[in-house]
């Protein structure tokens, strides 16, 4: 389509439903990269989870060191008096705090263990036998990494490490000095990662928690804890194949909506813009309805346009029919006008008298009549402007019309019967034009008598007319509501009488027909019932 000069861009219909499709379609694959938003809430959930095992297994720690005080076992470091809980706070929460966006918590790999420096305290070694059991038990449940440390950062229980230091390890080292200290470190997988773990950068890091036994006031540990933050992606990767299913049932659902899309809306628009253009071309054959309407709405929508074009058409067929019979008819009257009135100033330039007292007479006669008749013309014209008008609301009793049809023809024998009561949806002026008409008509017709008789249907009145005056030939039955044509042309007749009736009930939803009769002419009309 040709953009004209200054014109706002606008999308077309099929550029809007393809973008909404495609965004529908895109947003599954969308929705994968907002679950990197899911990471920090992952990692906090499994550091809490930590924190919550770290400090059942400190609690039973305690126990244990407590018990054994009494025979020496050696604690650590001293808690400083400004990093003591207070003992009037009976919740100490510690909340988790691990922020991968942020960076700062983000270490590498973990390192390796060292030797230790010297043996573990048999006090420790106990305590770690005691406690083990306890650490394979939840460690089923849980699948967290657990390190039981003693005072010098020493592995005293656990699956791997046991005898070796972890004291060089920042969050440990953090721990033996009496404050908990989580960080996220980079995991090193046993196996490669499936490519969809790229999307998240969560998965490929190890949440590790150092949480330090105090007994009074004293480090006697830590507990060491490490695990896999919880993600989603692992799961989509095992289910691939029904994602992948889902994935092209949401490609195929597209395909299909826009198949309907196209079909309803873009294929029918398409096609009425075609007409459009056709018809601006002067096409009669892009009147005929569409090939598909899509829906109703459009289908009212095409029939509306189509029947407005049409309409349109016809009415500028008309006004070129009516512009040429108009011309024709005003070229005879004026083209007698201009001669005789040539002659007449001929005579009276010319030194002798061409044209007799009785020659002059007659063209003045001849001027005369053809000026009236230009004059009842234009009148003519005038009440058919007027007859196609559009109706705005108008009715009337069929009563006052035929009052004033009796008014206006007093001599004549005009019997009227029927529902005359009953209102129409035309004005008393309209009305009275139409009927005024058919009887002058019947009138010139040598008719001595109109009968009129109205019937009410449901949507309309039904009134006959009929009159005793001279029938209609069959050749002339079809010419009749043409303008112009009249068989009265030497008598003043303008032929445009019926035409005015014609146009003045088609223009209110109305209707006129001749009907076959053996004497005299009958007219059957249909009022549009108010």
């Amino acid at each position: 389509m040709i953009r004209r000069p200054g014109e706002k861009w606008r999308p077309t219909v099929g550029l809007v439903i393809f973008t909404a499709l495609a965004a529908a379609a895109t947003l599954p694959l969308v929705g994968l990269f907002f679950f990197r938003l899911y990471d920090n809430q992952l990692i906090h959930q499994t550091q809490a989870e930590l924190i919550a095992q770290s400090r059942v297994l400190a609690a039973v720690y305690a126990r244990e060191a407590e018990a054994r005080l009494g025979s020496g076992i050696a604690l650590g470091a001293e808690i400083p008096p400004e990093a003591r809980p207070d003992r009037d706070d009976q919740l100490t929460p510690i909340r988790p705090a691990l922020d991968l966006a942020a960076g700062g918590d983000l270490l590498r790999r973990r390192p390796n263990a060292l030797p230790a420096n010297a043996p573990v305290s048999p006090a420790y070694v106990e305590i770690g036998a005691r406690l083990m059991p306890i650490v394979l038990e939840t460690q089923k449940v849980t699948l967290a990494g657990f390190r039981i440390l003693d005072s010098r950062g020493v592995v005293i229980a656990g699956r791997d490490e046991v005898g070796q230091s972890l004291a060089h390890i920042e969050e440990v080292a953090t721990a033996l000095r009496g404050q908990y200290r989580a960080v996220l470190r980079i995991r090193k997988p046993d196996k490669p990662p499936p490519p969809i773990y790229s999307i998240s950068r969560g998965v490929g890091v190890h949440v590790f928690s150092a949480m330090p036994v105090i007994v009074n006031n004293r480090v006697a540990g830590v507990i060491y804890t490490s695990r896999t933050p919880s993600n989603i992606f692992d799961h989509l990767y095992q289910e691939r194949g029904k994602f992948i299913l889902a994935a092209l049932a949401v490609v195929f659902a597209t395909i299909i909506i826009g198949l309907v899309f196209s079909r309803t809306i873009t294929r029918p628009m398409r096609e009425l813009v075609d007409r459009a253009a056709r018809i601006s071309r002067g096409d009669r054959d892009a009147f005929r309805p569409l090939a598909h309407y899509g829906t109703r709405e459009f289908a009212q929508l095409s029939h509306s346009f189509l029947d407005m074009a049409e309409q349109l058409a016809r009415r500028s067929d008309y006004i070129a029919t009516f512009s040429a019979h108009l011309t024709h008819e005003l070229k005879s009257p004026l083209t007698s006008i201009k001669g005789a009135a040539e002659l007449l100033l001929d005579s009276l330039q010319s030194k002798s008298d061409n044209l007799t007292r009785m020659e002059q007479k007659n063209f003045i006669s001849n001027i005369l009549g053809d000026t009236g008749r230009l004059e009842a013309m234009t009148q003519r014209l005038r009440e058919l402007a007027r007859a196609e008008t559009a109706p705005q609301n108008e009715q009337t009793e069929l009563s006052q019309v035929i009052g004033g049809l009796k008014s206006r023809f007093p001599t004549r024998a005009i019997d009227a019967t029927g529902c005359l009561e009953r209102s129409i949806g035309m004005s008393s002026e309209k009305a009275l034009i139409v009927l005024s008409h058919l009887t002058d008509n019947a009138i010139r017709h040598n008719a001595k008598r109109v009968r009129l008789g109205a019937v009410a249907e449901e949507t309309f009145v039904k009134m006959t007319i009929s009159n005793d005056g001279d029938p209609i030939s069959e050749p002339n039955r079809e010419k009749i509501f043409d303008a112009f044509f009249t068989t009265r042309r030497d008598t003043g007749g303008t032929g445009m009488g019926l035409s005015i009736v014609l146009a003045v009930m088609t223009s209110h939803g109305g209707s006129i027909r001749l009907l076959p009769t053996d004497n005299g002419v009958t007219f059957e009309l249909q009022f549009p019932a108010a």
